[in-house]
């Protein structure tokens, strides 16, 4: 439980109130004792967090962006370490899914994306990999009674605290966790839309967070999260193709996505919507990589031709169902394995499924 109190200072500021809270630590709102400037100050309360606190200020220091929450000051060393940050007055990503109960407007929903694209392509530039897009890490400008109003400079990208550096202000603290992969390496993140290479622990890039681009991309238009291979046009009806074609892409194997933010932002262009061609399609594989690739070891998907694996359920590259039928969990409904002694989903103890 924090010490902390309204009206004590940190630094030129006095402490308004608690904004955000989780097991690692608080947000509050704050105001300059002098300037009557509003800010959002992000203070942890495990000695763990600290470390996080300084790679999220290091990771945003000089990214000039409108669509990533902006830095001002910080200094993890002090008593209490804190990260200060622009304040932004609206919900997250996830109250506003969470308040609509549906899914979003087409329309909305390609806006809200672009609107994280936008700051990737900074982020991404500047050698920084977020590693937890994620809803909760999205913040807006306008009310959720406003959403029909929505544009790209209303979405603002925040919690750089698990990035990756090389060479915000929010309200809400990472509510990511750290799993063990099966060589027991400790990764954090967000499970629900984290990608295949980094569940398994592997050195990630860009391509990561268009993974998870994808994964909200299909929540916002569909209401849920994917489960499986479904795209977004076969739960929605009004979806057109070519977005689900983008949502393919982000939504495969590493070597098949996009190649950038800005990549991924062209297919989502308004060019694209209103039926010029932006090639969002997996690109075909070269025939002798799938003759080599077939005779490898026999099988193959029939859809695509890629080498798959015997226990493979989905073709990992075109997302072609390989199994007759796919088992899920009696208790959450998600698509699991036949080996699967868990639900990755909500932890049930699924026993032998038959």
């Amino acid at each position: 439980m924090s010490a902390l109190r309204e009206g004590d200072r940190i630094n030129n500021y006095l402490l308004d109130r608690v904004v955000g809270a989780g097991s690692f630590g608080e947000v509050w709102r704050a105001r300059h004792h002098v300037l009557d400037q509003v800010v959002a100050i992000k203070i942890p309360t495990d000695p763990q967090y600290v470390r996080n606190l300084q790679r999220e200020g290091v990771a945003i220091h000089g990214l000039d962006d409108a669509n990533i929450v902006r830095a001002i000051d910080m200094d993890p060393y002090g008593d209490p370490p804190y990260l200060i940050m622009e304040y932004i007055d609206g919900p997250s990503l996830r109250e506003a899914i969470d308040h609509a109960g549906a899914a979003f407007p087409i329309e909305s929903a390609i806006v809200v994306v672009r609107g994280i694209l936008g700051a990737l392509a900074s982020a991404h530039a500047a050698g920084i990999v977020h590693r937890d897009v994620k809803p909760a890490n999205i913040l807006l400008t306008l009310p959720v009674s406003r959403l029909d109003e929505l544009s790209e400079h209303c979405v603002k990208v925040t919690d750089f605290g698990l990035g990756s550096v090389s060479g915000n202000v929010t309200q809400s603290l990472m509510q990511s966790g750290s799993v063990l992969t099966e060589n027991g390496k400790s990764i954090a993140g967000t499970w629900a839309y984290m990608s295949p290479e980094q569940k398994q622990g592997s050195d990630v890039d860009g391509r990561s967070d268009l993974y998870s681009c994808g994964v909200i991309l299909f929540e916002l238009l569909t209401g849920e999260r994917p489960q499986g291979f479904d795209l977004p046009g076969k739960l929605r009806s009004e979806v057109p193709s070519w977005l689900d074609d983008v949502v393919r892409r982000c939504y495969t194997r590493l070597e098949q996505r996009f190649t950038s933010a800005e990549e991924m932002l062209a297919a989502l262009s308004p060019e694209t919507s209103r039926g010029q061609h932006v090639d969002a399609t997996i690109p075909p594989l070269p025939a002798f990589v799938r003759r080599a690739r077939v005779g490898k070891n026999g099988r193959a998907c029939p859809a695509c031709e890629m080498t798959v694996e015997p226990t493979d359920q989905f073709c990992i590259r075109c997302g072609h169902q390989l199994v007759e039928s796919v088992p899920s969990c009696p208790s959450c409904e998600s698509v699991v394995h036949y080996s699967d002694r868990f639900c990755i989903s909500c932890g049930k103890d699924l026993g032998r499924l038959t």
